[in-house]
Parts: C-alpha cells; sequence; structure tokens
C-alpha cells in the first residue's frame, strides 16, 4: 500500500510539473520530458555517472564513520551518568549548533578534497546519533538488563545482546532524519574548488553551460541518491528491527 501512495504521488508531482512547465515556458523551467531524457542522454554518455558515484561515496563515508563512532559513545553515555553529567553540556551546547556554519572552517583546516566534504556529513550524522543513542541507551529497562545479568551475562554480551539491539532503531532513525540535510550540505560543499560531485554538476550545467535540461537531470539523480538512502534505510530497518513490525 505504502509503494502504491509512493508511485501515485510520484506522478502527480510529474504531471503538476508538466502542467507548469507548459503555461510558465522558460527555459529554466524545462518539463520532466525534456528533464527524463537529458538524464538519459547525461548517463549513457558517461558525464553524470562519475559525479554521482563521486557524491554517494562522500555521503557513505562520513555516514559509516558517524555510526561507527557516535554509536558506542552514545551507549556509553546512555549506561554512564557519571561520563553523561561530564558531556552533558558540551553536547547541549554543540547540538543546536547548525553544522553548515563549519563548512568553511573544515575546509580551512582539511583543504577542499573529499576529506573535508566526509567531515562536514560525519559532524553532522554524528550529533543525531549521539544524542537519540544517549537517550535510548538510558531508557533501556533495568529489570531487562538484570535478567540478561541473571544469566551470567557479561558486558560483552550486554551490549551485544541488549544495549546494541535497544538501541540500533535510534542509530537508523537519526541516520533517516539527517540524510536530507546531508545532501544539502554535500551541495553546499560541492560547490567549492572541485570537478567531481553533483553539486558541482549541478552548478557547472547551470551557471556555465546553461544548459538546463542537464542541471534538472542533476537535481533529479541528487533527489534519487537522497530517496534511495532514505529507502535503504528504512529496508535495513525492516530487516534488522522486526520486532517493531510485529501486529
Amino acid at each position: 500500500m505504502q509503494r502504491k501512495s509512493i508511485i501515485i504521488t510520484m506522478l502527480i508531482v510529474v504531471l503538476i510539473w508538466q502542467v507548469a512547465a507548459i503555461i510558465i515556458r522558460l527555459p529554466i523551467f524545462p518539463g520532466p520530458i525534456d528533464v527524463f531524457a537529458a538524464f538519459i542522454i547525461e548517463l549513457v554518455n558517461g558525464k553524470l555517472g562519475p559525479h554521482f558515484l563521486a557524491s554517494i561515496w562522500r555521503v557513505m563515508a562520513g555516514m559509516g564513520l558517524a555510526i561507527m563512532t557516535a554509536s558506542p559513545a552514545g551507549l556509553l553515555l546512555g549506561q554512564s551518568k557519571q561520563i553523561n553529567k561530564i558531556l552533558s553540556p558540551l553536547i547541549y551546547l554543540l547540538y543546536p549548533i547548525p553544522k553548515v556554519v563549519f563548512v568553511p572552517i573544515i575546509m580551512l583546516f582539511f583543504g577542499i578534497g573529499d576529506l573535508a566534504k566526509i567531515i562536514i556529513i560525519f559532524i553532522i550524522l554524528f550529533f543525531q546519533i549521539l544524542v537519540l543513542v544517549r537517550d535510548q541507551a538510558a531508557n533501556i529497562r533495568s529489570e531487562l538488563i538484570n535478567s540478561v545479568r541473571s544469566l551470567g551475562a557479561g558486558r560483552k554480551a550486554l551490549y551485544r545482546f541488549v544495549y546494541f539491539p535497544a538501541t540500533l532503531p535510534a542509530i537508523l532513525t537519526a541516520i533517516r532524519q539527517s540524510v536530507g540535510t546531508a545532501v544539502a550540505v554535500l551541495y553546499i560543499t560541492e560547490l567549492f574548488a572541485t570537478q567531481k560531485g553533483l553539486g558541482y554538476y549541478i552548478y557547472f550545467q547551470g551557471s556555465t553551460l546553461f544548459n538546463y535540461p542537464a542541471m534538472y537531470a542533476g537535481v533529479v539523480a541528487m533527489s534519487l541518491m537522497g530517496l534511495g538512502m532514505y529507502f535503504g534505510i528504512d529496508w535495513i530497518e525492516k530487516r534488522t528491527c522486526k520486532w517493531l513490525f510485529v501486529n
């Protein structure tokens, strides 16, 4: 049912887009037919693919780094009141700050290569995952932990069979909430002194070549990347957190 609703909504959006393009009739606003034709042409001639791969690599690398660091840190903070008490003021101070403001600072320190872009995405995802995992770990029922301990489980077993499964939905929720922001910031970072990535491709096609169908094709590619990641997280959640979907 959900898949059918998404397809119907997508068709309605495309129809509205086509009608708007016919009414406006400006080169800067091509219709979906022209854009999709440009999308296929740019893929076939090999111009769009490398930019897509460069962008998806940066997002996936930043996401993987954030998961590997923020998840155990969140578990530690959630289960240690003393450590959480020490670090909470720092997290409380940094968490609300829009991470996009760090873009010029990070690029000054780490240059204009992939590393700076990956670090920016990492920072965005890190705090989201850290806070949600910490709160989820802190709310695990003590009787559940005690019952597992009574069976002889040590600290490693608790983290593997209790803490991690209990906080996995929070990790996936944090990633899902941050995908849109991470892709938006990626676009901004790819405007600075680079020749690879969808952000560069969109800007170059629209502002230099004035190839507006190709520019919109880049926007479609970046949208598909964000949607693919979003639905991919949903798929992972359904496979790894089956207890959440039991009627």
